[in-house]
């Protein structure tokens, strides 16, 4: 972990503080950020849910039945 010091309006602080709680912001913000700034999380994502067999043919007959929906 690296440390960062940010500054924030005080109404988001407050709003951090209550809503999140102490000790908590900085792990929040982190698990908010990441998925704008890493990209491996999102290949790696991705990657398993292809490995996903069974949620993989699922999602393909669901689409086929939206199809047949389509030429109604």
């Amino acid at each position: 972990m690296k440390k960062l010091t940010i500054t924030v309006s005080e109404e988001v602080y407050e709003g951090l503080y209550k809503k999140v709680g102490a000790g908590k912001i900085s792990r929040f913000i982190n698990n908010l950020a990441r998925s704008y700034v890493v990209d491996d999380d999102i290949i790696k994502g991705y990657e398993a849910m292809s490995k996903d067999t069974e949620r993989e043919n699922s999602a393909n007959k669901w689409s086929e039945n939206l199809v047949g929906d389509l030429d109604s």
